[in-house]
């Protein structure tokens, strides 16, 4: 029999790495909360067609990527790979575009045939933020502030802000063929994957990660130079207001992002301490898309964060363990219905204390044991004679204070002055 074990590059998420990710999404949450995104849940898998219209047939995602299927209805599907294009087939199916604003947020698992490696599995999961019906540079700006602001509350350091504006589709065609003229008199420079770029789409050849192209790509002409008035204006805008608020970035006219929607505003935060996946978060303005599919002409913008990768950072910045403040210790047979309905008494006058009763029974020797490697603060005995005391015993795990005895009645305040007091 074979052994049983995940499909590489989908990973088991274990009990002791779960309390980081709480942390995470619940720090990312009520940052988005304050700005006034709404969730939406999304289905993890839709019709292929969806996303080869969207990100674009050409690009490395839909032709090599994707995990896709037929249905038992002959249907391709395909597991959702990103959930931008998802989000905008709920907007239209909905009807919630239409003359209307909103700014949304999903988060799950994704899904591309990669090769496995740090920072990049074939299942991984993202916190997508998406904002419709906002014309101008604003947008733009707040959602790097939001971003700006949730690695402040997360504790994540040196991660650098990159910023371009890829015009609207006129000024984009215009700069196609220069650099398709460009790039051809180079042809023997590049790789396998630029000469199949440079016949399907010549941009995409500046996100090569290719360290023999880096000169080549280096001296390419700058999308920038091409730019239309409504487009510098726009990017012009969107500098002005980060320098107001006293964001730090550098303009990388090279970074075109790898999905075909893009037009005018487009970002990554990067770092370089997680090797070659350095981007952590991006995204940009895809003022066309929902046009595309059919609806009304409606601006549009979005970022996806990366959860592994921001693990990884908060894993070497430190990050807010989850662990009990209170271990529950039973000994003899009345104590465990006395020490449930102890447990409940807690948990209903306090929603934030984290409590384990312990269940299986056991010596006291060995519920010690379990008590100090949970991590609790307090261990609270339950015995008989407690029990007939109407009295809780008190041993102080992480202080070397001596055990006491509380009146029952009074172990609600007294935990709340020990744990949740300054």
């Amino acid at each position: 029999m074979a052994k049983l074990q995940a499909i590489r590059g989908m990973h088991d998420i274990l009990m002791d790495e779960t309390p980081r990710w709480q942390y995470l999404e619940k720090t990312i949450r009520q940052t988005l909360n304050q700005y006034g995104y709404q969730e939406i849940r999304l289905p993890i898998v839709e019709s292929t067609e969806l996303f080869s219209r969207s990100i674009g047939d050409n690009t490395d995602i839909v032709s090599k990527e994707m995990y896709t299927f037929k249905d038992r209805n002959d249907a391709s599907l395909t597991l959702r790979p990103e959930g931008t294009a998802g989000c905008v087939r709920a907007g239209i199916e909905h009807g919630f575009f239409h003359n209307q604003t909103q700014r949304l947020w999903y988060s799950g698992p994704m899904f591309r045939h990669e090769r496995p490696q740090k920072g990049r599995q074939r299942q991984f999961h993202q916190i997508g933020v998406e904002a419709f019906g906002f014309t101008g540079p604003d947008i733009d700006i707040e959602m790097i502030l939001l971003c700006a602001r949730i690695w402040r509350r997360l504790g994540i350091n040196d991660v650098a802000l990159e910023i371009n504006s890829l015009g609207t589709a006129e000024s984009r065609k215009q700069y196609r063929d220069t650099l398709v003229s460009y790039f051809s008199d180079h042809r023997q420079e590049l790789d396998k994957d630029s000469l199949t770029r440079l016949e399907q789409n010549p941009l995409r050849i500046l996100d090569s990660k290719n360290p023999d192209m880096k000169d080549l790509i280096g001296a390419a002409p700058s999308l920038l130079d091409y730019l239309d008035d409504e487009s510098h204006e726009h990017f012009n805008a969107l500098k002005r207001g980060l320098d107001n608020a006293g964001i730090p970035y550098q303009v990388n006219p090279k970074l075109v992002r790898g999905l075909d929607y893009y037009g005018k505003t487009v970002f990554e935060w990067i770092t370089d301490r997680l090797g070659a996946q350095g981007t952590v978060c991006a995204g940009g303005r895809y003022d066309g898309l929902i046009e595309q599919h059919g609806g009304s002409v409606t601006p549009a913008i979005g970022f996806a964060m990366g959860v592994e990768r921001l693990l990884e950072l908060v894993k070497l910045d430190g990050g807010e363990q989850q662990l009990p403040h209170v271990y529950l210790i039973l000994s003899g047979e009345q104590s465990t219905l006395s020490g449930q309905t102890l447990a409940e008494e807690l948990r209903e006058k306090n929603a934030s204390l984290r409590i384990i009763m312990h269940c299986g029974a056991g010596s006291l020797k060995s519920q010690f044991k379990k008590a100090d490697k949970s991590g609790a603060k307090l261990a609270l005995i339950l015995g008989e004679d407690e029990i007939t005391n109407d009295s809780v015993t008190i041993k102080f795990l992480r202080q070397n204070e001596p055990q006491i005895s509380v009146n029952r009645a009074e172990i609600v305040d007294f935990i709340e002055k020990q744990l949740f007091t300054g």
